[in-house]
C-alpha cells in the first residue's frame, strides 16, 4: 500500500477547522483533522509543503512517516507551531488508513483499550448571553447537568470588565477578582458538589494576580483552574502551585514530548491538558500521557475539533491508563458540528449523555458527512481537490 495523493478541506468550526485526506493506490483513504489555532491558511500551506515527503510512502508505517516530516523538512530538535499542528491532522488520517488497512479501530492499534466511554466535560464558554453575566452561567451549567454531563468548564478572565485600569496590564483588581467568584459561587450552587468544574484564565494572569485567584476559589473544591498563567515560565507556574490547594492544569499550548517533559519534572501542574490534532498527534500524544503517568498526574486533553479530531481523540484516550476526561467544545455550533460526520449508531451525533462511546469499526469510525462538509466549506481551500 503506497501513498498516493494528500489533500485538504476546511470547514467553519470553532474559526475555520482544517481536515486532512490521506488517499492510497489500494483505494482506502483515510480523514485527520489539524487544530484550527494556527488559522488554515497557514496549516494548509504546510500540509501542501509536507505532502511530497509522504507520496509513495506506506501509511501503516504511521510513526516512520510522522518522524520522516519531522526530519526532513524543519528538524532543529523540539518544534512547534504550525508545523506540528500540520503534521498532528496528517498523524491522524495515517491511523485512520493504518485501522481500516487492518480491520481494526485505532485504539486496538495503539494498544487496546481501558474504558469503552470517553467521559466529556462541556465546556461552557462565559455563559448564555454576550455579556456573560451570572444568570447566563447558572442557566448553561445546569442545562449541561441536565443532558448528562458530569464535568463542566467556564471561563471567567474577562478582559473587558468595566473595573479594568488597564488594556494591557491584567493585574487582576479587587472588583474583578470580587465578580469573578461570584460567577464560582453561583455555579457552584447551582450544580451542587458532585459535578466537577473547571475554570479558566486563558493563560492572562500575572503569578499575583493567579495566586489571589487560586486562593479564592479553594472553597470551590475545582477539578482545575486551567492555565493561571502561560505555561512557557516553568518557575512561575511552579509557584502559583505551591501556594494553592486549587488543582492547577496546563499544556494546550505545548508541543510534543519535549514541550510536557520540564513541566512534569519540575512538578508545575496537578492536570495536562495535551490537544491531540496540536501537539503531535495519537501517538505523541500517547507518549505524552506515559510520561505523565511516571509522575501520577492525569491527563485531560483540551480539544477544539469537529466529531473527527473528537473521536480520533477519543480513542487515544481510550488507550492509557491516567485518562480523567475530555474536552467538548460545541455547544455554541451543536447543529454545524454534528452535521459534519455520519454518527456510527445513525443517531445524528457521537456525544450523548456527556459521553461518546468508541465504535469498532476500523479506523477512526466516523465517516465525514460531505453535505455537511461542502455546506459549511470556507471559500477559497476547495473540498479534498
Amino acid at each position: 500500500m503506497r501513498i498516493v495523493n494528500v489533500t485538504t478541506a476546511v470547514v467553519a468550526y470553532h474559526g475555520q477547522a482544517t481536515l486532512v485526506r490521506i488517499d492510497t493506490d489500494e483505494g482506502i483513504s483515510g480523514f485527520g483533522e489539524a487544530n484550527p489555532d494556527a488559522g488554515a491558511g497557514t496549516v494548509v500551506g504546510m500540509i501542501n509543503f509536507l505532502a511530497p515527503l509522504l507520496i509513495g510512502e506506506d501509511p501503516r508505517n504511521v510513526e516512520r512517516c510522522w518522524e520522516k516530516l519531522r526530519r526532513n523538512k524543519v528538524f532543529a530538535g523540539p518544534q512547534g507551531g504550525v508545523f506540528v499542528i500540520a503534521l498532528s491532522g496528517i498523524e491522524l488520517a495515517l491511523w485512520d488508513i493504518a485501522g481500516k488497512a487492518a480491520g481494526q479501530p485505532v485504539y486496538r492499534m495503539l494498544g487496546g483499550k481501558f474504558r469503552d466511554r470517553i467521559r466529556l466535560y462541556a465546556d461552557c464558554g462565559d455563559g448564555d448571553d454576550p455579556a456573560g453575566s451570572i444568570a447566563g452561567c447558572v442557566d448553561r451549567a445546569q442545562r449541561m447537568v441536565a443532558e448528562g454531563f458530569t464535568a463542566i468548564k467556564f471561563d471567567i478572565d474577562n478582559l473587558h470588565h468595566p473595573a479594568k485600569f488597564d488594556a494591557f496590564n491584567h493585574t487582576v483588581n479587587a472588583a474583578e477578582l470580587r465578580s469573578m467568584v461570584e460567577r464560582v459561587a453561583a455555579v457552584r450552587e447551582a450544580i451542587g458538589p458532585d459535578v466537577d468544574l473547571a475554570i479558566d484564565l486563558h493563560a492572562r494572569y500575572d503569578v499575583p494576580s493567579a495566586c489571589r485567584i487560586s486562593w479564592e476559589l479553594e472553597p470551590f473544591h475545582l477539578m482545575w483552574l486551567e492555565e493561571p498563567l502561560p505555561a512557557e515560565n516553568i518557575d512561575a507556574l511552579v509557584r502559583v502551585r505551591e501556594q494553592t490547594r486549587t488543582p492547577i492544569c496546563a499544556g494546550e499550548n505545548l508541543y510534543l514530548r519535549w514541550g510536557f517533559r520540564e513541566l512534569l519534572e519540575r512538578g508545575a501542574v496537578d492536570v495536562i491538558e495535551p490537544d491531540v490534532p496540536k501537539c503531535g498527534g495519537l501517538a505523541e500524544a500517547k507518549k505524552i500521557a506515559n510520561l505523565a503517568e511516571l509522575h501520577y498526574i492525569p491527563f485531560a486533553p483540551h480539544l477544539v475539533s469537529t466529531p473527527l479530531g473528537t473521536m480520533a481523540t477519543s480513542h487515544q484516550c481510550a488507550a492509557i491508563p491516567n485518562f480523567l476526561v475530555q474536552e467538548w467544545h460545541a455547544l455554541e455550533e451543536r447543529a454545524v458540528w454534528d452535521s459534519y460526520v455520519h454518527a456510527p449508531d445513525g443517531s445524528g451525533s457521537i456525544v450523548k449523555d456527556g459521553y461518546i462511546t468508541l465504535p469498532d469499526t476500523p479506523g477512526i469510525g466516523v465517516e465525514l458527512d460531505m453535505d455537511g462538509v461542502r455546506a459549511h466549506a470556507v471559500a477559497g481551500y476547495g473540498v479534498f481537490e
